[in-house]
């Protein structure tokens, strides 16, 4: 199949999933989201203490195990690493405190533009200033140095063993896991129908290489619309199916699980892109790459994962009420840091 058409496809099942998660029971506009289903998972590891988001998110375990057995079955599965190792984790770190000050990775960004949320407009202008950003960094030869193959090729298997042991954990809750009774954490879509939906999505962006800031970045570089046609797609098929089950409600305010700072939502998303483009993906695309045997993919997950506790932690990301003063000081430091990690990132000849 058409490349393009399959990114456009892997678009608009993700919007059409993410929709029918949420009338099933996940948070509004919160169908999917890499950066909240991460640091629910978080939460419920008891690496946070936030009461109201601790929940092993389905839709990320069906995620990484479909990817992985796409990649098995058609031979793309690899296992390399070795890529500016530290400077991938920071990146990753710091880009999770952007996208929860925001409230949302760049696909619910597209789901909160979707349903209503102007305040996500504002947010796109932030990703794509940080793409832009991101993008003369890579115009002038930035690199975090070449990935090589591994000669311990089980290190590429332990990533989705993580995802089996995360989904035996769901199944039979024990005691030393938790689970949010209230709050956006309580709300979900039913365990199968979530992780289906992983499984779904999966497989289709580890066949298609879909990744939301890579339309940007594309775009951008090379005048490139393939990977935005997904971005397109999402957005439109998402649209309609909340105006077909009343989930539509155009405005700043009263949104779910959303702020209306609109500095704050522009300067997050433009943390988010600025080191999605240095990392060459969004959070999804790290999560695919991760169950293709990629092992910097995996510490890319493993520091979004490690953000999102030390946000959460020391009160650094934004809720319904608005952003922290630490949230806003954090992100400040986050842009100085990874505009440094960008210079000194440009290969000089």
């Amino acid at each position: 199949m058409n490349i393009k058409y399959l990114v456009m496809i892997t678009g608009a099942v993700i919007g059409f999933l993410a929709v029918l998660l949420v009338e099933f029971g996940n948070p509004g506009n919160m169908g999917y989201c890499i950066a909240c289903f991460l640091r629910d998972i978080a939460g419920a590891l008891g690496l946070h203490q936030v009461v109201v988001v601790q929940y092993l998110r389905p839709e990320i375990i069906g995620l990484v195990l479909g990817a992985f057995g796409a990649a098995l079955l058609s031979k793309e599965f690899k296992v390399v690493g070795g890529s500016g190792t530290l400077a991938r984790f920071v990146l990753a770190f710091l880009g999770m405190i952007g996208m929860l000050v925001f409230l949302g990775c760049p696909v619910r960004m597209v789901l909160r533009m979707a349903g209503g949320d102007l305040s996500a407009w504002v947010g796109l202008l932030g990703l794509v200033a940080g793409a832009f950003i991101g993008t003369m960094f890579l115009k002038k030869a930035y690199s975090l140095g070449p990935a090589t193959v591994q000669k311990n090729k089980f290190s590429g298997y332990i990533f989705p063993l993580l995802a089996v042991v995360l989904l035996i954990f769901l199944v039979f809750k024990p005691a030393f896991i938790f689970f949010s009774t209230n709050g956006p954490g309580s709300m979900s879509a039913p365990i199968l129908l979530a992780l289906v939906a992983g499984l779904i999505v999966g497989v289709l962006a580890q066949r298609s290489r879909f990744c939301m800031i890579g339309g940007v970045r594309d775009f951008i570089f090379f005048r490139d619309r393939h990977l935005l046609a997904g971005f397109l797609a999402m957005l439109v098929v998402a649209f309609v199916g909340n105006l077909i089950l009343g989930n539509f409600n155009l405005g700043f305010t009263g949104q779910p699980v959303a702020h209306n700072d609109s500095l704050w939502n522009f300067l997050g998303l433009t943390l988010a892109g600025l080191t999605a483009v240095l990392l060459g993906g969004c959070p999804l695309r790290q999560l695919i790459s991760a169950s293709e045997g990629n092992t910097d993919s995996v510490i890319t997950v493993f520091g979004l994962i490690c953000g999102a506790v030390f946000a959460h932690n020391f009160g650094l990301a934004a809720s319904p009420q608005g952003v922290t003063a630490g949230g806003e000081i954090a992100v400040i430091i986050g842009l100085v840091v990874v505009l440094i990690i960008g210079i000194f990132g440009i290969t000089r000849k």
